[in-house]
């Protein structure tokens, strides 16, 4: 990313020399973790995209700005489950502030994190986020090559059983077909479909549930895992341009067209 441009710098400014001293009057010590968080929260700005449910008739929900600073604290501090970030919020006073939650009031349930990541995922919120840091950073940025791979995302979820396990068919007759019989058509190809379709189209039928996927890793040996598998374009700066989540048993060339489409849309590369 282009550091170099004055608004950068002064919001670098901002955080390092008025930021911090009044957080460290009002929480205490900052130890290189809690200023970590501090400075993904100040680039991320994840406040301004969320909006409040709230119509004014019944109870008030939580501040979703202070519940979406939560989820990016997650991430940065790498807590797996969401027990262990209500345990950690609990016990550290300057987190809970850093996030924006009052200290003198009981902190957000697991059912609360759940409605609340319920709505993110309807509103798309992890993917507004980096797509408009994306063009606001890369946008006018000419980015030489694009890497794409994929890599497994275990869950712990039970897999999906496909519909044609589900569904009885008959079983088909070996070798050619006799006089006079038909045979049905043979299926195309996903890779011939997505040429004639749209990017919303290609993401329709792509499969997000969860399943049984293998492939071989680094040293030729192949494993298994039951899960998801998350295919990304990476730029030549090492940032993420596109995103792209399906079942574990999807072949990642499916995921290729839509992921170029998808990048196309947000930098210009080569």
């Amino acid at each position: 990313m282009n550091a170099t441009q004055r608004d950068l710098i002064m919001q670098r400014w901002v955080i390092l020399h008025e930021l911090m001293p009044e957080l460290l009057q009002e929480v205490g010590t900052l130890t290189p973790k809690r200023e970590r968080v501090i400075h993904t929260l100040e680039w991320v700005r994840i406040e301004e995209f969320v909006k409040s449910s709230w119509c004014g008739i019944g109870r008030p929900p939580k501040e979703r700005a202070w519940l979406a600073n939560a989820f990016v604290a997650k991430a940065v501090l790498g807590l797996d489950t969401t027990t262990g970030r209500i345990e950690r919020l609990t016990m550290n006073r300057a987190l809970r502030r850093i996030c924006g939650f009052p200290v003198c009031k009981k902190g957000p349930s697991e059912s609360t994190f759940s409605r609340a990541f319920a709505e993110f995922s309807e509103c798309r919120l992890p993917e507004r986020v980096p797509e408009s840091l994306i063009k606001t950073h890369l946008g006018d940025e000419l980015i030489g090559h694009l890497s794409r791979d994929g890599t497994a995302i275990p869950a712990r979820e039970r897999p999906a059983r496909s519909k044609a396990s589900q569904a009885k068919q008959p079983a088909k007759k070996r070798g050619r077909p006799a006089r006079g019989e038909a045979r049905s058509a043979a299926k195309g190809s996903p890779l011939a479909r997505q040429r004639q379709q749209t990017l919303p189209g290609m993401l329709a039928e792509i499969p997000t549930c969860c399943d049984r996927g293998s492939k071989c890793n680094a040293q030729g040996y192949k494993i298994s895992w039951n899960g998801y598998k998350l295919h990304r374009d990476t730029a030549d700066c090492g940032v993420p341009i596109a995103a792209l989540l399906s079942s574990a048993s999807m072949h990642d060339s499916r995921a290729a067209i839509p992921l170029s489409l998808m990048s196309a849309d947000h930098v210009t590369n080569l």
